[in-house]
């Protein structure tokens, strides 16, 4: 593991949980305000629902991209803990080139979908679509990479770990 690893990926990955953190309390700022606004003031402000499902949608998008690690994915458990560890590999191959594959090739029409969206704008804060889903590129192309990653390591002989059930947790 070089010095660059070793230093700045950690550092790197703790950044994006900081952003994910910011975004999560900007959302449930936002949600405060619509609820003072709208049951004690008595008006209702649009601009709190629409930065919530922005946000919302960042923040999911984001985790997705920087935040969780391969371990922490949705995968077949049961398939996965009864695999043997060359099954586990071949899994680990087929699933990375499929993701690969898929966002690779969906990724220009991804792109063009986005910047043909900044002449759309959102209701009330007059955002530019493209920026609401500018997201997506993001988490396509962290995919993209995480998988040609997993999937050099599958090559490699490198092999995920062993499932056990006992030592399995919510990530924290």
């Amino acid at each position: 593991m070089t010095s660059f690893t070793r230093t700045w990926v950690p550092w790197l990955a703790r950044r994006a949980e900081n952003v994910a953190v910011a975004m999560l309390a900007a959302m449930f700022i936002a949600f405060l305000i619509q609820i003072v606004f709208r049951y004690l003031l008595n008006l209702p402000t649009g601009w709190t629902h629409e930065i919530s499902v922005i946000l919302w949608l960042w923040l999911v998008l984001w985790g997705a991209a920087f935040v969780l690690t391969e371990r922490e994915e949705i995968r077949f458990d049961l398939l996965h803990a009864a695999a043997g560890r060359g099954l586990r590999r071949v899994m680990a191959l087929v699933s990375a080139v499929a993701v690969v594959v898929i966002y690779a090739g969906s990724l220009p029409a991804m792109v063009d979908y986005v910047t043909f969206m900044k002449v759309e704008r959102t209701a009330y804060m007059k955002l530019p679509f493209s920026w609401v889903y500018a997201i997506y590129i993001l988490f396509a192309v962290a995919a993209i990479a995480r998988y040609l990653w997993l999937g050099f390591q599958a090559l490699r002989g490198d092999t995920p770990e062993d499932d056990d059930p006992t030592k399995m947790g919510s990530g924290i």
